[in-house]
């Protein structure tokens, strides 16, 4: 390796030192802008903080109590993740989604993004990937050295994948039954739409048809607005794993708990996965491995605290589509998680006369002017001349905010006012938006 001697130094040559899958790799586009929105609080600007999808939310009270119960855990556990834990994601999916999972085909990880790069680790095989899609699929697989194809969604069909466009990309290789890995995500990051079992049932047809591996991240199944999430698990349950966790749904990003739920036809999948854990970051902490058991078992208390956040965040989203429709900019209706991915495409004319041609440009441009922070959608696989942005409505006291939910009937909808008195900060984010637009 070339090195130079520099005051009694040895520095290693950078350019050699790094693997070239690395070379140029940035941060996540999210923690980025989390660094910078607070660096620019630092500072004394006032942000609005709609980059990082961060739940809003508070862990739920009787999770946070069974971390405090085993705080004392200290051993180390199986690699493959807490038996009672393993267990109780089993018992999860067969109750919430009507899927059969044993406690065997369950991997629990340091976060289900640890998981993801784990799978695309063992499984050599071509990753299709519909955009817009979440920051890290992509890197990931650069940096794994996997070949990536993007299957471009249009806004027409509300940027969801359809089993036409998946038939057109496998039926155009020369071999039909390649490896090959396709990652659907919904209630979808970054665009918060989900998919009817009609739409599943025909990808999943298309997916066995071309033998095809189904990774279906559903981290934010739990935030389906309607509360009626569907896992197409149910149409493909051989070839179909489903990706979960406790940082969205259970409001416990940085606890780092992932899970992965296998088709026994897998298994071979996961004993590579559970050697590779071994290897590396051996088991997941184990105070938190026993707080999740809470957390996926579930109770009375834990249901309420999703009701009502899947309360706040549907009527916050809608209020949110409809002030940005109002103002002429493209977006549909949001039907899960916290996000919304507008096309500013109809004021093309206007924010080009203002030199904003590129999607960067738009929110560099709002975050030095307005203080308002969110992400364009290049970062989300999308071209960078596309005028497209993610907005994550999370900038609010989620705490305080379940509070003024709880004292509202279950069976009564939030009052007009409830958005502007508890997510004061997202709906004046969205005001300053709109005003930006229309300036001169």
């Amino acid at each position: 390796m070339s090195t130079i001697l520099k005051e009694g130094r040895v520095s290693l040559n950078q350019k050699v030192s790094l693997n070239l899958n690395i070379r140029g790799l940035a941060q996540s586009a999210t923690i980025a802008i989390n660094d910078r929105s607070k660096m620019l609080q630092q500072q004394g600007r006032t942000v609005y903080r709609l980059g990082l999808g961060q739940s809003p939310f508070p862990v739920p009270v009787p999770v946070v109590e069974a971390l405090r119960l085993h705080a004392n855990e200290k051993d180390y556990l199986p690699a493959t993740g807490l038996p009672a834990l393993r267990e109780a994601v089993a018992e999860f999916h067969r109750k919430k989604d009507g899927v059969e999972v044993g406690p065997q085909n369950v991997l629990i990880g340091p976060g289900s993004k640890e998981l993801m790069f784990m799978l695309q680790l063992v499984y050599y095989g071509e990753l299709i990937v519909p955009t817009p899609c979440w920051v890290s699929y992509i890197p990931q697989a650069d940096i794994l050295g996997r070949k990536v194809s993007l299957i471009h969604t249009r806004i027409e069909d509300r940027w969801r994948m359809t089993a036409e466009l998946l038939e057109r990309h496998c039926a155009s290789e020369r071999d039909d039954f390649r490896p090959r890995l396709l990652i659907l995500n919904y209630p979808g990051n970054p665009e918060g739409c989900s998919y009817t079992a009609k739409e599943l049932e025909e990808i999943a047809g298309v997916a066995r048809k071309y033998q095809v591996l189904l990774l279906s991240d559903e981290i934010y199944g739990q935030l389906h607005h309607s509360g009626q999430h569907i896992s197409v698990a149910r149409y493909y349950p051989e070839g179909t794993i489903i990706s979960s966790g406790l940082s969205k749904w259970c409001g416990a990003g940085g606890w780092r708990l992932g899970t992965f739920s296998f088709s026994p036809a897998l298994d071979w999948l996961l004993e590579s996965m559970a050697a590779v854990a071994s290897e590396t970051f051996t088991s997941v902490s184990s105070p938190i491995q026993y707080a999740a058991v809470t957390a996926f078992r579930g109770d009375i208390r834990i249901e309420r605290y999703l009701w009502h956040a899947r309360r706040i965040l549907a009527a916050l989203g809608t209020r949110c589509v409809a002030m940005l429709k109002e103002a002429g900019i493209l977006v549909h209706p949001v039907e899960g998680a916290f996000y919304i991915f507008p096309s500013f495409a109809p004021l093309a004319e206007v924010l080009h006369g203002r030199g904003i041609t590129t999607g960067k440009e738009l929110c560099e441009r709002l975050l030095v002017e307005t203080g308002v922070a969110m992400l364009p959608g290049e970062v989300f696989g999308r071209p960078p001349s596309e005028l497209t942005a993610r907005l994550a409505y999370v900038d609010f006291d989620g705490a305080k905010a379940l509070s003024a939910s709880e004292t509202i009937p279950l069976d009564q909808p939030l009052p007009e006012d409830f958005t502007s008195l508890w997510c004061f900060n997202v709906i004046k984010a969205m005001e300053i938006i709109i005003n930006w637009l229309n300036s001169k």
